[in-house]
């Protein structure tokens, strides 16, 4: 919004045309363009202040039009170009008449309201928005017009007022009004025609005490209008449906078509949250999705939740092959983990006889125990969000969520941590609970401070949830930072570590100050670290390809085979192939095998 020449301007009064520049707001209505000044029209011509119908004066013919339809502005208004200027202007204008002159409703106030908004809904000017500088123009424009269209007076009990981008309906209702519905059919320039449907079912009608007035309003560009001023990639793909209801009628049924019918894409059924501003996916719970169309069932609260609409989330594939390999993955993952943790659990004693393999057998159990709980978390998270239980269910989720997968990544750089310490401390020993408090700290300490503030920095502003996921937002907030660059930056640390080992081991002088049975753990564990960073640094840089590249199937499966298979490799490097670990398994074997042959015996 610096110094911008919008466009020139038609000829003033004066013979001249002019540039006008983006170095202060731009007032629609200014001496150089036209005629009328917005800003006037709200100053009390006649009546006192907070008569809302008086606050309108004649026009320059005298024409008293204007306090009961605002006909004298149209013209001015629908001349003017919409621009990012007297966007903002206008949206203050439509605010300013739905709390100063919403009283008496009537047809033709709905249709000069609707005029005026239809000027800066039109879809060729979407992209406008993004540089109209009060990012929350577009949320004031939805709740302006919910408020003068709640106030429509209904003649001969129903009311309809169609615009290009913008239609209101009105109807009484009564509790033996049989399925009344509310039928929109919206065209869009250049795209065709996009429908909408809002049904009152019966059993709601039912609990009416009195004949009542229900009106919705078809706004089918605000959804894309409200993204430019977003970063979130599930973008609206139908129109959005404001309704205004009795208070007794809280369940409605919505169905939305598609704008962009794509097929490998899910829809989520959301409503606005007025009081949030953000799409909230408590307010509905999808009933069925196909490729042309979505059936949403919201529940409708006067204060909250008056407006919903359909998101589509292309970081949501719709994907029979993607949905196989997560579920066998995950399964095969968490069988791994407990066959691991049984592992360790039999050959403890036999495999920390020594202070370093202690260490690095209680970092391995740590790894898997923090995986584990992880994968766990993330089929309950993805049962919160598919089920819409509700939203303080999914910020706990992905609290514990963040919090194990960050604990993974710290117990692998305790396990780093240790082989410098093996290698670089030679003649220093740890005490083993000095080393178990400080390992502790770093495993999950560390997490638990880094979980605790991205929760409370992002939650209050609604940056933590993504959409369409109980997961870290990435688009608003840059929440997902939290856990992107501590775990990158324990991967790179423990690269370096690998590295220093395969120095420090190629030099003789190792091994004289040391034992060797100290200097092959420190190789063995080196290994484990080897193998075990490269496959979670390839699996996470996957997982910010998906965030950044959304779209791509390829992406996304890759990150899910990686993802998923994580605790298979914890078991293949961390346990399987270590030499010490195998010897006392078949020890343990053996030895359980010696035992019952002997109970026989007795």
């Amino acid at each position: 919004n610096g110094a911008i020449c919008i466009q020139p301007c038609s000829p003033s009064f004066h013979g001249e045309t002019s540039f006008v520049c983006k170095e202060r707001k731009w007032q629609m209505f200014t001496d150089a363009c036209a005629s009328l000044d917005v800003q006037s029209l709200f100053q009390p011509v006649r009546g006192k202040p907070g008569h809302g119908e008086k606050y309108f004066g004649a026009d320059d013919q005298g024409n008293n039009n204007c306090q009961t339809d605002f006909s004298c502005i149209i013209p001015e208004i629908l001349s003017s170009p919409a621009i990012p200027g007297n966007i903002a202007d206008i949206v203050e204008l439509l605010k300013k008449i739905s709390l100063l002159l919403s009283e008496n409703v009537n047809r033709g106030k709905m249709q000069s309201y609707s005029r005026i908004a239809n000027h800066i809904l039109n879809s060729s000017i979407i992209s406008n928005w993004a540089f109209v500088r009060d990012r929350n123009a577009s949320l004031i424009l939805l709740d302006s017009v919910n408020l003068f269209a709640g106030k429509l007076f209904l003649r001969n009990g129903s009311e309809s007022i169609q615009e290009h981008f913008i239609s209101t309906k009105g109807y009484s209702v009564h509790k033996n009004t049989s399925g009344k519905s509310f039928d929109f059919s919206v065209e869009f320039n250049n795209t065709g025609n996009i429908t909408g449907h809002v049904v009152i079912p019966e059993e709601e009608l039912l609990k009416l005490p009195r004949t009542s007035k229900a009106v919705s309003v078809a706004l089918p560009t605000l959804g894309a209008i409200i993204e430019t001023s977003r970063l979130d990639p599930g973008f609206v793909n139908g129109m959005v449906l404001s309704v205004s209801l009795p208070e007794e009628l809280q369940r409605i049924l919505l169905i939305f078509e598609k704008v962009n019918k794509l097929e490998n894409v899910k829809a989520v059924c959301v409503g606005w949250h007025s009081v949030e501003r953000r799409w909230d996916n408590r307010a509905c719970m999808m009933k069925s999705d196909n490729i042309s169309s979505v059936v949403c069932i919201c529940k409708h609260h006067r204060r909250t939740f008056k407006s919903f609409s359909i998101l589509m989330s292309p970081t949501m594939l719709r994907n029979a092959a993607l949905d196989y390999i997560t579920r066998v993955g995950l399964g095969l993952s968490i069988s791994s983990l407990v066959l691991c943790l049984i592992i360790e659990a039999v050959v403890w004693h036999h495999v920390t006889k020594t202070e370093i393999t202690y260490m690095r057998h209680f970092c391995l159990v740590n790894i898997a125990a923090s995986l584990l709980v992880a994968d766990v978390l993330f089929i309950l998270a993805a049962i919160v969000h598919q089920t819409a239980l509700n939203y303080q269910l999914c910020v706990a989720a992905t609290f514990f969520l963040h919090f194990f997968y960050l604990a993974l990544f710290f117990w692998m750089f305790a396990l780093g941590l240790l082989i410098l310490y093996g290698l670089l401390f030679v003649f220093f020993k740890i005490m083993r609970s000095v080393f178990i408090a400080t390992a502790f700290s770093i495993g999950y300490g560390c997490p638990l401070v880094i979980s605790i503030l991205t929760v409370a920095i992002t939650e209050p502003k609604n940056g933590y949830l993504r959409s369409g996921a109980c997961w870290l937002n990435w688009y608003e907030m840059k929440a997902l930072l939290a856990f992107v660059v501590p775990a990158l930056s324990i991967i790179v640390v423990n690269v370096v570590v690998v590295l220093v080992v395969v120095v420090k081991t190629g030099r003789s002088s190792v091994g004289e100050g040391c034992k060797s049975q100290d200097l092959s753990t420190m190789i063995r564990i080196s290994k484990n670290v080897a193998l075990l960073t490269p496959l979670l640094g390839l699996t996470w840089g996957f997982g910010l390809a998906t965030v950044i590249e959304s779209r791509s199937l390829a992406f996304h499966i890759t990150f899910a085979l990686l993802n998923a298979f994580q605790g298979f490799f914890i078991l293949l490097f961390g346990t399987l192939l270590d030499r010490k670990t195998r010897e006392a398994l078949r020890m343990s074997c053996l030895s359980s095998r010696w035992k019952c042959n002997l109970a026989k015996v007795s």
